[in-house]
């Protein structure tokens, strides 16, 4: 008696690679518009008078 293969995925050969490619590429022009829209938006508004800036350490009172 022979032994019988499994069928193939349908997701197989020049299909599946078409889908990393356009994954790939997706995901590219994902990253590279987000750079661009962070780059080109200013905040929405300034930093609260009360609070020091994003980055900056808070100064410490003295002993």
């Amino acid at each position: 008696m022979g032994r019988h293969r499994r069928p193939l995925a349908p997701a197989q050969g020049p299909t599946l690679q078409a889908r990393r490619k356009l994954a790939a590429g997706l995901a590219g022009a994902s990253a590279l518009v987000a750079t661009a829209l962070a780059l080109a938006v200013d905040p929405a508004a300034p930093p609260a008078p009360d609070r020091p800036a994003a980055g900056i350490p808070a100064p410490q009172a003295a002993p």
